[in-house]
């Protein structure tokens, strides 16, 4: 019996400001599966993830994205977060005079402040040292990649866009990710996990190259990994 998928993407292809980005991507997301999209910088993986999230600019020339099997092509972002899918991104955003305590209430208002404490401390995060910290340049782009981590995760998507989740952030850490992400999901749902190291991508089971705005080629984790390695590494186009 074949699998059910969380995310379907047909023959879809993205413009942005009237530019070709990508080119007939097709894709099946399974429930429970961390999926990881590798390519180089400027390949289309971040462009790809913020069409499925709906981000303005990003526009859908052709084809169709299909979630939990409707049609959400044309859907606006506030009705795709509605329906579970989140977003973090390659650069974390800054909230100038908004606590960690406020936007992780905003992301999930009926959480308690043992939540709190349990999805921080399960990105590296001390509870008491960061929990009324504020989202603005006294932080480092690290702690605002794990604050907003956290943030997402304590929502409990049923789809998460992780983009280059190891941004700034140092060894230990993205150990810790390593750690917890799955363990994090929750029941049914799904991680796009976006990166250009073959380190990250090992968090998932199966996997995708991007080139040059086109799908190159898909398959297990292991197989998506070397070919990125020992062909992608040496391209020209890299």
């Amino acid at each position: 019996m074949e699998e059910k998928s969380i995310l379907k993407l047909e023959n879809i292809s993205i413009s942005k400001d009237g530019k070709k980005i990508l080119e007939n991507i097709s894709l099946k997301i399974q429930e429970n599966e961390i999926f990881s999209i590798l390519g180089h910088n400027g390949a289309g993986k971040s462009s790809l993830v913020y069409a499925i999230m709906g981000i303005d600019g990003y526009h859908v020339d052709s084809g169709k994205i299909y979630y939990m099997g409707d049609d959400i092509t044309n859907m606006p972002i506030n009705e795709r977060a509605k329906r579970g899918i989140a977003l973090t991104w390659q650069e974390p955003v800054r909230f100038e005079g908004v606590s960690v305590r406020e936007y992780l209430s905003a992301s999930s208002p009926k959480s308690s402040e043992e939540e709190f404490r349990n999805y921080m401390e399960s990105f590296g995060l001390d509870y008491v040292s960061y929990i009324d910290r504020l989202i603005d340049d006294s932080l480092s782009g690290g702690e605002r990649k794990r604050i907003e981590l956290a943030s997402v995760f304590i929502s409990k998507p049923s789809l998460a866009l992780l983009d280059e989740p190891d941004s700034g952030i140092d060894y230990h850490g993205i150990k810790e990710i390593q750690n917890n992400l799955a363990n994090l999901l929750p029941k049914k749902s799904s991680i796009i996990l976006v990166t250009h190291q073959e380190e990250i991508a090992y968090m998932g089971s199966r996997g995708a190259i991007i080139c040059q705005g086109r799908l190159d080629d898909i398959g297990d984790i292991d197989y998506i990994t070397s070919k990125f390695k020992n062909k992608c590494s040496r391209c020209q186009n890299a």
